[in-house]
């Protein structure tokens, strides 16, 4: 054997009871189950203290570019992740020709940067693929983005997509599963891929469901009208045909306390009528998003360039203030903005450092100003470019959701901006310290298999997910008793405890807590074939 894990107490990906066990790897691969002490291999770590587990699946990611800025990619390495799904809420950089990818890399500034000297040197899904494959230190799946498809297609405008339009995103979609993508995403609060209704949006899952892929939408509404907007996801899944992958499944705001059973019982009935449908989440309260996100739709209308001549408008100020602090927006889940729960905690002009951390309304009696102003006077310095934080989640729906039987782990995480979500590096770990050893929440094994398993089986993985002859050696080793999320909001990039060892295709990328900079990482590609 090249490696040998000795003596590990195994959680196996399936929910299954621990067992003690020798693994044995050769080749990037797992070649042994034995008995405890019985392999032998050119390395053997001690591993009678510890858990082996399959390593993490990501389910919603947004490292994009981060992924290739920084290949290393110690947030999720460091937390035992050996594979992300990236291509998350309808909006990413592949399919794209040079006129769309510029408008992506304006509007996604606030999740992903726009890093200075960056080669963008793809424009189609199996380009991007590539690109990964030229070395990452986790596995990368990826999700062709409904909202950039759109903008090629359709560009910026609010309204329904022709059927010369449709076709043309029906075909690049096709494309893009063809080329290895694993399904197709939506941000339904996001421009312009909300502009999409039912209809169209039956139509490219009737694509990607052939084509062997799954939806991940984030709907229409977080806040009031969700399970409205839930509901409406599973119409798209039984009018299609495509299996459902909710993204970030949270009841958020104070008109959902309380009502993720409601939420539940609409997944049961679909499941029960053969529906195939599953989730993730990740274990915290606050979102997190670009701040002109909170716009109404028709604000956002034409992209960059008119958004901030409409923020620049005296008259469209008014009538945007209007819509975000007494009705509520679409882009802001149909809740009137409460501007204390809205925290700034990325920009990009130093002269806007002194917001960070601290909420709009906050920011705006220093600053004795009214909210709004500050924030379109923010937006409009910054060209949108700002990120945020949105404290608006419930305890008891994150606990109740993360214990539905199609749970996956996800950690919606942004790896950019001076204050980051703690979510981008301590998702994982705050699962198995925070939910299952402190609050008991879930059961060690079960949650294993939320975070591998679970996952694998959605992204039809054949090979990952599971400790099992042959499989992948993407292995994570953790201390049950020890294991902990450290980021904070105030520190929120900060390595986890308790997380001694991960392997990625059989190579080190945490070797006894330290990062390698191994890169052993890879694409992992849908076949694109009819189902």
């Amino acid at each position: 054997m090249d490696l040998v894990f000795r003596g590990a107490r195994i959680a196996d990906g399936t929910g299954d009871p621990l067992f003690r066990g020798d693994v044995g790897v050769r080749g990037g691969r797992i070649a042994s189950l034995a008995e405890p002490g019985s392999l032998t291999g050119d390395r053997v770590i001690d591993a009678a203290d510890l858990v082996l587990a399959p390593g993490f699946i990501d389910m919603h990611s947004h490292s994009d570019i981060q992924l290739l800025a920084e290949p290393g990619h110690l947030a999720k390495t460091s937390q035992g992740v050996t594979t992300e799904v990236l291509g998350q809420d309808g909006l990413s950089y592949a399919p794209v020709n040079d006129e769309t990818l510029a408008a992506l890399r304006a509007q996604l500034a606030g999740w992903n940067d726009d890093p200075p000297g960056f080669d963008w040197n793809w424009r189609s899904v199996g380009e991007y693929l590539d690109r990964l494959d030229r070395g990452i230190a986790v596995n990368a799946a990826y999700l062709i983005p409904q909202g950039s498809v759109r903008m090629l297609a359709v560009g910026f405008a609010d309204r329904p997509a022709t059927e010369a339009e449709l076709d043309t995103m029906r075909e690049l979609v096709a494309t893009g599963l063809a080329e290895g993508a694993m399904g197709l995403s939506s941000g339904l609060t996001y421009t312009p891929g909300m502009y999409a209704g039912t209809d169209e949006l039956v139509a490219l899952c009737e694509v990607t469901g052939r084509l062997g892929g799954y939806y991940s939408p984030h709907h229409r509404s977080y806040g009031a009208g969700a399970l409205e907007a839930f509901a409406e996801m599973v119409t798209v899944s039984r009018r299609s045909g495509c299996p459902l992958h909710l993204a970030h499944a949270t009841m958020n705001f104070s008109v959902n306390k309380g009502r993720a059973p409601e939420l539940l019982s609409l997944l049961d009935d679909a499941l029960a009528d053969g529906c195939d449908i599953s989730l993730d989440t990740y274990p915290y309260l606050p979102g997190a998003t670009y701040l002109s996100a909170l716009l109404p739709s028709w604000a956002s209308e034409g992209g960059l360039a008119a958004t901030l001549e409409r923020l620049s408008d005296v008259d469209d100020r008014e009538r945007i203030r209007r819509e975000i602090e007494e009705t509520g927006s679409d882009g802001a889940h149909g809740v009137p903005i409460d501007w204390d729960a809205i925290e700034i905690n990325g920009v990009r002009n130093e002269e806007h450092a002194h917001l960070v951390g601290h909420s709009v309304a906050e920011s705006a009696r220093a600053a004795e100003t009214s909210p709004a102003e500050l924030y379109f006077d923010v937006l409009v310095r910054e060209r949108l470019g700002t990120s945020c934080l949105m404290h608006v989640g419930h305890e008891e729906n994150v606990r109740t959701i993360m214990r539905h039987v199609t749970h996956t782990g996800g950690s919606d995480g942004l790896l950019v901006g001076s204050r980051p979500h703690p979510r981008a590096w301590g998702t994982f770990p705050r699962y198995l310290a925070h939910y299952v050893r402190e609050l008991g929440v879930l059961e060690l094994a079960e949650c294993v298999a939320h975070l591998t398993g679970r996952a694998a089986r959605r992204l039809r993985l054949a090979d990952r997910g599971l400790v099992r002859e042959g499989y992948a050696a993407d292995l994570v080793l953790f201390d049950p008793d020890t294991v902990r999320d450290t980021a904070t909001f105030d520190e929120p990039r900060q390595q986890a405890e308790g997380i001694p060892y991960v392997f990625v295709n059989g190579v080190a990328t945490i070797d006894d807590g330290r990062a390698t900079g191994a890169l052993p990482g890879h694409s992992l590609r849908n076949s694109g074939r009819d189902r």
